[in-house]
């Protein structure tokens, strides 16, 4: 007797004396308890049994007489009796699950390590559909910039900001100035990415004063943050590409003015 019918007979709902069962039917039939018993290898006490719960799922017929014998319903009647009735069940769970889902929190993940934090990144970027937001160092741009490029070849929005004068060929990049300031500050070098509003990463990919730790999430509110804090960051850097003379003149070289009105005369430059 096949061990991988009775497998498979396992997978769609029969347990193993059941499959052994069926499958001893369909070789000799009409068959009495003992004969099945004998044929499938299942103790006779048990096959009585068995031929019972199968006859209660219709998967075998009883016949009347002294001995009761007993008949498979044919395969194909068995398999596409099976085949509707998990159909329905998909068809159910596919419009009932995703409404208990919508309600599930979506966990922060804690992240350490500088390969970890590029490996999800990457993966981040090379499954991206429809948007990429990012903001990444020059230090970090080697590892990123293959799977960026391959990411805008197959039609993905890319909006990138790059500390520390990082220019990608075939790659806009809004450039953030004071990164050595910005890194002082943060502890280390900070890589933020939004991907097609379902994901977010944010976090530190250099050791200053800690290691690289980064947190990751589908949390739909947390991602629409990461994704505003670029994108807010690309407005102030397209104004502040146009219109610089007109802010230094207001704020002062780097808008120090501004930064410390906001962060304090003693935060120094922060972001």
């Amino acid at each position: 007797m096949s061990d991988n019918l009775i497998d498979k007979l396992k997978e769609l709902g029969f347990n193993t004396y059941e499959a052994k069962v069926y499958l001893a039917l369909l070789k000799h039939h009409p068959a009495t308890g003992y004969e099945v018993s004998k044929e499938s290898g299942v103790p006779q006490a048990r096959a009585y049994d068995t031929l019972k719960a199968l006859e209660s799922t219709n998967a075998v017929v009883a016949i009347g007489g002294k001995p009761v014998t007993y008949m498979p319903v044919k395969p194909d009647e068995l398999l596409d009796r099976w085949e509707k009735s998990f159909q329905g069940s998909i068809g159910y769970l596919r419009e009932a699950l995703p409404s208990i889902a919508d309600e599930t929190v979506e966990p922060v993940i804690n992240m350490r390590g500088q390969e970890s934090i590029f490996k999800h990144a990457l993966d981040l970027i090379n499954h991206a559909k429809h948007s990429i937001f990012m903001e990444f160092w020059k230090d970090d741009a080697a590892t990123l910039y293959t799977a960026l490029l391959a990411a805008k070849a197959r039609g993905v929005d890319v909006k990138l900001v790059g500390y520390d004068d990082c220019a990608l060929e075939g790659l806009e990049v809004y450039q953030h100035g004071l990164a050595c300031s910005i890194e002082q500050s943060l502890g280390g070098r900070w890589l933020i990415i939004a991907v097609d509003d379902l994901e977010g990463l944010v976090g530190t990919v250099s050791q200053v004063e800690r290691p690289p730790q980064a947190v990751v999430t589908r949390n739909p509110g947390i991602v629409l943050v990461i994704k505003e804090l670029i994108v807010h960051d690309i407005f102030l850097l397209d104004i502040e590409r146009n219109l610089l003379p007109e802010l230094e003149k207001l704020y002062g070289k780097d808008m120090l003015r501004l930064r410390r009105q906001i962060l304090g005369r003693s935060a120094g430059i922060g972001v």
